[in-house]
């Protein structure tokens, strides 16, 4: 099992935390799920199962995740390895829209979501990389949206 740390924003005075938890069995079955953890608790966001996951896997995926998402919560020791400094700003304007562009196609181009990407290098939450994504667009760094159908 993985757990790790995706990234996090601040709601209000406190902040949410996401985690990206990946389970490999032995059988070659695997559960990839999204947490997002706050003072308030956690939220299971997605859930993934391959094979697809019966409603007795569900009920005891709480009990396979506990522990594991508990010891990645725990705040590192200062100067542990894994300890590490917070994310430098991300910068604004044209230099900030370019490199959102370059987070999403590096994404595209890896099969990954690119929307994800860019919340995890810029650490802002959704609806702000989706906007910074739509400017990214605007100014030409990325091809315009196919029309929706």
């Amino acid at each position: 099992m993985s757990v790790r740390r995706a990234w996090t924003v601040r709601q209000g005075s406190g902040a949410v935390t996401w985690f990206e938890i990946l389970l490999v069995f032995g059988d070659g079955a695997r559960v990839e799920a999204l947490a997002a953890v706050s003072e308030e608790g956690v939220c299971l966001e997605d859930v993934r199962g391959r094979p697809g996951l019966a409603l007795e896997d569900l009920a005891v995926l709480a009990e396979w995740l506990e522990g594991p998402l508990a010891d990645a919560c725990a705040p590192p020791e200062p100067g542990a390895p894994g300890a590490r400094r917070a994310r430098p700003a991300w910068p604004r304007g044209r230099e900030g829209r370019r490199l959102a562009a370059r987070e999403y196609r590096a994404a595209q181009e890896r099969g990954a979501d690119p929307v994800l990407a860019v919340m995890r290098a810029t650490g802002y939450s959704r609806r702000t990389s989706l906007r910074l994504i739509g400017q990214a667009r605007d100014e030409g760094f990325l091809t315009p949206r196919r029309a929706r159908r």
